[in-house]
């Protein structure tokens, strides 16, 4: 929604400063209602601003799978409703976690809604928001009393089975003999907002349903309309909804730096487009406002374009939509402003034996769980089935049996070096080889060349009359895994079958663009270092 933020004045960080006292209502409008969605009953809004009154708002979060990044697009406008000179409540929806397909099983709900409210103050302060201004609550502190109980029998005495499903359809988990306790879940959200004695409820978009259902609803009990503010939802790192339950898709506030950078490598975040990526929708939405006009910096080899830093979120947009900023150069500098606000909380942590042995109870280890293997002729043929490693060439030595062969012995990783029996000799001496780090396919079956079985190939570029070799990036290690962006999600086949052809058909995909970076269709080959490139071939086929 449009807000009019050239006419307020205050900025992020300097704010918390500023007496809410002092500001005017449309000042205060413009916090409360920054970046948000959408607002259902915006005059209401305005009309007990301009009465004078702070606004009573609560975020309610259902205590299950463990908080995730994600978490500080919330955070980010709990801190602009503090600006506000709101009242802001956190509601611990323990009860909600339970009721909701038993994602919480009961035995957990105390030891999660404490490891819940440790995370989320932890990350509040980690952007320098003052914690005495928010009041947490936990639901069943007052959802278990006997005037909450009796409202929830009134409650289901007015809603209708079909309406109750349909304010629960995209928060509630559905399935296809749904439990009663999922019918509840609305019913009770709503009712909170009587009992937490708020003026407005926040919540994601996906929760618009549920918001609706309470300004229909909560009338018929004698109570009245609140106001509902909608944060837009933002992708994942795998292109959908961030979720605690799909681990690929999140980064836990206490994953380490060097897990971080490697899942935001792994993120899905597909060249010059903007819709569903992820990473870009987190700098905007979070990182941005906190370094509230500060440089937004990404760091590269001057052959890529050089430092480049950033003030405003638009310009960086505009840079990536232009292919000026590339997937990798993007999720570099994100990765290094999401671990400076990680570290404070890492570091809380680390130095809580109480807050690590509540994480183990709140959150047990799981048995591993036997599931069917899906066959590799179940899967998509692409990028994805290949084994791609770096390598370093440790031998070089002529075939005995050819003069246009080479045969390397070559590090990838495993226990042993891999034979490997190439035609480079009409392209590079032994020399320009040996000691040299390269990009190896090490899923292909063992084929015999000339007597001697090669165990992998090496990945180079090629025109009519030229071969260049694929160079890793500076820092790479033997055996590094060589992923694409939004093909790394599975595992790759233990051996490509030769019958299939999966390779032949990969191949033609495979590219050097015009900044002389290998590709596959259009985004590229890294390592957690960076882009694999070439010397000077652009536009080349890669085989």
């Amino acid at each position: 929604m449009a807000d009019d933020s050239s006419s307020v004045k205050l900025k992020g960080k300097e704010s918390f400063g500023v007496d809410p006292d002092t500001l005017s209502p449309e000042q205060k409008k413009h916090f409360i209602t920054r970046n948000l969605e959408e607002v259902l009953g915006e005059d209401r809004l305005e009309a007990l601003l301009k009465e004078g009154k702070n606004i009573g708002v609560y975020w309610g979060t259902a205590t299950t799978g463990k908080p995730h990044i994600a978490y500080y697009v919330g955070v980010m406008k709990l801190a602009d409703f503090l600006r506000a000179g709101c009242a802001v409540t956190v509601l611990l929806a323990d009860l909600h976690g339970y009721l909701d397909n038993l994602k919480a099983p009961w035995e957990l709900l105390a030891h999660r809604t404490k490891y819940y409210e440790f995370i989320i103050k932890a990350m509040l302060e980690s952007i320098g928001v003052p914690l005495d201004k928010l009041k947490f609550v936990r639901g069943t502190d007052y959802q278990l009393s006997r005037e909450y109980t009796l409202d929830v029998y009134r409650m289901t005495s007015v809603v209708t089975e079909h309406d109750a499903k349909k304010a629960g359809a995209e928060v509630v988990k559905q399935v296809k003999n749904a439990l009663l306790s999922g019918l509840l879940y609305p019913g009770l959200q709503a009712l909170d907002e009587e009992y937490l004695k708020v003026d407005a409820q926040f919540g994601g978009e996906d929760q618009r349903k549920i918001f609706t259902f309470a300004e229909k609803y909560l009338p018929h009990l004698g109570y009245k309309k609140r106001i509902h503010l909608m944060n837009p939802m933002v992708p994942g790192l795998t292109g959908a909804k961030m979720s605690s339950s799909e681990p690929d898709s999140k980064i836990d506030p206490l994953d380490s730096a060097q897990v971080v950078r490697k899942k935001l490598q792994k993120a899905f975040c597909e060249p010059a487009k903007v819709e569903g990526n992820g990473v870009l929708a987190f700098a905007k939405h979070v990182l941005f406002p906190i370094l509230s006009g500060e440089e937004f910096v990404i760091d590269r080899e001057e052959k890529f374009g050089g430092r480049v830093t950033f003030t405003v979120y638009q310009d960086l947009e505009e840079a990536y939509k232009k292919d000026e900023v590339y997937p990798l150069d993007l999720k570099n500098g994100v990765a290094n402003e999401l671990n400076k606000m990680l570290e404070p909380i890492r570091q809380q942590f680390a130095a809580s034996k109480e807050m690590q042995d509540l994480r183990d109870l709140a959150y047990p280890a799981e048995k591993p769980k036997s599931k069917a293997k899906v066959g590799a002729s179940d899967r998509a043929v692409d990028y994805s089935r290949l084994d791609v490693r770096v390598g370093r060439v440790l031998s070089v030595e002529k075939h005995p049996d050819a003069d246009t062969l080479y045969l390397e012995k070559v590090d990838v990783g495993d226990k042993e070096p891999r034979t490997v029996v190439s035609g480079l000799a009409k392209y590079l001496t032994m020399e320009e080889l040996h000691e040299r780090n390269v990009v190896v396919l090490c899923n292909l079956k063992p084929a015999n060349m000339r007597g001697i079985k090669s165990e992998a190939m090496l990945l180079a570029a090629s025109s009519d009359d030229k071969v260049e070799l694929l160079v890793p990036p500076p820092g790479s290690k033997p055996g590094q895994r060589v992923f694409v962006d939004g093909y790394n999600t599975e595992e790759p086949d233990e051996m490509l079958n030769p019958k299939k052809k999966i390779f032949e058909q990969i191949q033609p995909d495979l590219k050097t663009n015009s900044k002389l970076l290998a590709t596959y269709r259009g985004i590229p080959l890294s390592t957690d270092e960076g882009g694999v490139t070439v010397k000077s071939l652009s536009g080349a086929s890669i085989r």
